[in-house]
């Protein structure tokens, strides 16, 4: 075979046969030193292992290097084309097992040959070097993040998954160990200064910082801008079609023929249109007026003979006609003259007589618009549709009539009409008076310091004394049966025996004054209160005894038997404000602990053990015996000045300082009954 070949084959074929087959022998050649490296490299590591002791970390070590080997390595990018040559390498090794002298000489040339296969080895560490730089590093595309490979899908659903994706080796991306909680999120926000810029990234469960280009990208696409900064929004636009007829169009295309001929198939469709009209298969549409659909008299249809029976029928309002002064040429009576006209313009446009002001014009072509007139059509247009249509039934009744018929002041009498006596005496200010039970005498008390002592029906003067102090205030003993009177002078309150009044009663009032005085505890009220009998002049006066409060009192008031008598002393300060007096005993009490207000006015109630108190406000009723109050009343005034107890006990009048009148009726309410101006 090989001569035939030979004898068969041309020099040159020849030729290049034999430096094929020489090519062939160095490969294998070279594949066989390859494999007796391995061999060997095995061979040394396995002599070191034996040498060497046991060790966890290096068995641990093997492991990873196993599992390396198994799967493609992080390093190696082209880790897949890798493989494309395994099968062609099992081949050749297949063909070189049978070949053992060979491998014998070649592994004894490698020996003599140690510097150039450490040459190699470094020649592939830089080649693979080279192989493992990431391709991405010089890649300037705006890619999303490549780390995660599971695409764009919800990452809800690898919330019940320890890991959340996989990355470009098919490894699985696994979920951090611990999740922040609120506590550590608030600690990374007052400790970490890049907080702020923080997001965080679902897809490989890790916090991204952004940049400042990435902040100011954010900022612009929040405010509506732009996201390139050189870009400029509002550029020229560049008008290709003007009015102007430029040299050269911008296509010269030529026109049509259908442009300029009439459409045959526009005249079949228009033929047929007309054959159908005249058989009168289409009618063609009527214009119709629509005017009077839309347009028409709301009350045109009435008939006033059928609408009569209606009991609430309304007819429609009707237009006033025109009078003389809507006239262009009005007479001259039915001008305004200047006072009118400045009248009407000053008053309400719906107070005036007429809504415009009558003018005289030569003729009717000069006479102008109305400016009102829409107003005015839309005003009848407001009566037309919001009149009620219905009639309802109204009583005209006179105001005058309501009002009660007050009786004549000759019905009313006797009441005072002319001043009958006058008390004249004295010079200052008369602060108080009181009139005695059986209304014989008169008590006055003014501020120039005297008391006088009256006759009610001759205003005659019957006695003075001088107290020596403005007089707020004067009672006198409403007890027929005693004659005293009590004087409420600066500090001092002053029991006064006037001697106007027969034996008997002189005699009673005696014994109630020269009582002895029992011997008791000393008290706080028996230490602010002192009691001490007068000589001298003013005994010779008729002042008998004399009560020191603490305090100027401006009110004093007796009870209906006479032995109590009742002291005010406004303070706010203090809650010794009211003290009740005992002269059969000459002992003084506070009732109150404390009082609610500034105290202006007491008084007893005439029958039952009520005690009247009337603060700035209101009347407090209190009952004496069970010591608590019972009611109270709302005077409804600003300032209350005095109070005043019917004889029966039912009725209170209080009177203020913003000159008010409360009329209370005890029975019926708390609130007055009546307020009198």
């Amino acid at each position: 075979m090989m001569v035939s070949l030979k004898t068969c084959f041309p020099r040159g074929s020849m030729e290049a046969s034999r430096g094929n087959v020489q090519s062939a022998e160095q490969r294998a050649g070279m594949k066989k030193t390859k494999k007796t490296d391995k061999k060997r490299s095995k061979q040394d590591e396995e002599d070191e292992e034996e040498d060497q002791p046991f060790d966890l970390n290096s068995k641990a070590m093997e492991e990873d290097e196993d599992d390396d080997d198994l799967s493609d390595s992080e390093d190696s990018v082209y880790s897949g084309l890798e493989d494309s040559g395994s099968d062609s390498e099992k081949e050749e090794e297949e063909e070189e097992g049978g070949s053992d002298d060979a491998d014998e000489d070649e592994q004894d040339q490698s020996e003599q040959s140690p510097v150039k296969e450490s040459k190699k080895k470094e020649g592939a560490g830089e080649e693979k070097e080279m192989k493992k730089e990431d391709e991405y590093d010089h890649d300037t595309s705006d890619e999303e993040d490549i780390r995660n490979t599971v695409g764009n899908i919800p990452m809800e659903w690898y919330k019940d998954f320890p890991h959340v994706g996989y990355n470009l080796d098919g490894k699985k991306i696994y979920k951090p160990i611990r999740n922040k909680d609120e506590l550590d999120d608030f600690l990374e926000k007052m400790e970490n200064p890049d907080y702020w810029k923080t997001v965080h990234d679902k897809k490989t469960s890790s916090d991204i910082v952004l940049s400042d280009e990435q902040i100011e990208l954010v900022n612009r696409l929040q405010r509506g801008q732009f996201g390139d900064v050189n870009f400029n929004e509002y550029e020229p636009t560049v008008e290709f079609f003007s009015k102007d007829v430029l040299i050269h169009p911008v296509t010269n295309r030529p026109a049509d023929k259908r442009s300029f001929i009439p459409s045959l198939i526009e005249k079949e469709k228009v033929s047929k249109l007309v054959h159908a009209i005249k058989m009168g298969w289409i009618k063609p549409r009527r214009v119709e007026d629509d005017s009077r659909g839309r347009f028409y008299d709301l009350w045109a249809s009435e008939n006033s003979s059928i609408l009569a029976k209606h009991k609430m029928h309304l007819p429609a309002p009707k237009i006033p006609l025109p009078g003389h002064e809507e006239s262009y040429n009005p007479p001259p009576e039915y001008m305004f003259t200047d006072e009118e006209k400045a009248l009407w313009e000053q008053q309400d446009p719906s107070d005036r007589r007429l809504p415009f002001v009558p003018k005289k014009y030569p003729s009717l072509r000069q006479v102008p618009a109305f400016s009102q007139f829409i107003h005015e059509r839309f005003e009848r247009c407001l009566d037309l549709y919001l009149c009620p249509r219905q009639r309802k039934m109204r009583v005209n009744v006179n105001p005058e009539d309501l009002i009660p018929k007050l009786p004549k002041p000759k019905d009313l009498q006797p009441f005072p009409t002319t001043q009958s006596l006058v008390y004249r005496g004295h010079s200052g200010l008369v602060r108080s008076i009181s009139v005695s039970p059986s209304g014989q005498w008169l008590v006055s008390g003014s501020d120039d310091g005297s008391v006088r002592l009256w006759e009610v029906c001759s205003s005659r003067c019957m006695k003075t004394v001088q107290v020596g102090g403005a007089v707020k205030s004067v009672a006198w003993n409403p007890n027929p049966s005693l004659c005293l009177v009590a004087v409420a002078v600066d500090s001092a309150v002053l029991i006064l025996s006037p001697a106007l009044a027969d034996k008997q009663v002189l005699l009673s009032s005696e014994r109630l004054l020269t009582t002895q005085q029992e011997e008791e505890e000393p008290s706080e009220e028996s230490q602010t209160v002192v009691w001490s009998e007068t000589d001298g002049e003013e005994l010779n006066q008729g002042i008998r005894l004399k009560i020191q409060h603490p305090k100027a009192v401006h009110q004093v008031t007796w009870h209906s038997k006479g032995d109590y008598l009742a002291s005010v002393m406004p303070d706010h300060s203090s809650h010794l404000q009211v003290f009740i007096h005992q002269l059969s005993r000459r002992r003084s009490q506070n009732p109150f602990r404390r009082n609610k207000g500034l105290v202006q006015a007491v008084s007893f109630h005439p029958i039952r053990p009520y005690f009247f108190v009337a603060t700035q406000r209101s009347v407090r009723i209190y009952n004496l015996v069970k010591q608590e109050m019972t009611k109270k009343l709302q005077a409804n005034s600003k300032w209350i000045s005095s109070i005043a107890v019917h004889s029966g006990g039912d009725h209170v009048i209080c009177g203020s300082y913003d000159c008010r009148l409360s009329w209370f009726d005890l029975d019926l309410s708390t609130k007055p009954y009546k307020m009198l101006r």
